[in-house]
């Protein structure tokens, strides 16, 4: 399979590659930050085709900002929401993942991945994880997905959160 890899959270665009390359996938990482080009081009991303597109975005988009919260995560929260709308409105196959908190931890491989999902943590390997595992279900195309840590093993969490 051909994936680019696209987003601001260059650490869980790195972990996914290697996922992804270890599975015999062809990957290919746009990123933001200039910084991380080395470690991706390392990784071997390659051009590929736009199959399926997954955006990771950010739990919190839905409402504005509160009171008091810091000038530059709100203005996060106002661009993640601008690019899930934009993304909506394009001809693609695409999922919109919410993380909560992100972690360095070592991944548990047990999520909770539903539409709410409620407060909490999870590894950045974790979601790197679920992104493999959202592409290769594509009944998860045209939904937002909140991601934290929980009780139900990776594949068994994208399978219950696929559409029928």
């Amino acid at each position: 399979m051909r994936v680019v890899i696209a987003g601001g959270h260059g650490k869980i665009a790195l972990l996914l590659e290697r996922h992804l390359a270890g599975r015999g996938d062809t990957a290919v990482g746009l990123i933001r930050n200039p910084g991380q080009a080395a470690a991706l081009r390392a990784a071997g991303a390659t051009r590929a085709g736009v199959h399926r597109y997954l955006l990771v975005s950010s739990m919190g988009v839905d409402d504005p900002p509160a009171v008091g919260t810091d000038d530059v995560w709100a203005a996060y929260l106002r661009a993640k929401r601008a690019a899930e709308d934009d993304l909506r409105a394009r001809d693609l196959a695409w999922t919109v993942l919410r993380p909560g908190r992100l972690t360095d931890d070592d991944p548990a491989g047990r999520v909770t991945l539903t539409r709410h999902a409620g407060r909490g943590a999870i590894s950045r390997a974790d979601v790197a994880h679920v992104l493999a595992a959202l592409l290769d279900e594509p009944r998860t195309a045209g939904a937002t997905l909140e991601l934290v840590d929980g009780p139900t093993p990776i594949a068994d969490a994208v399978r219950s959160a696929a559409t029928p």
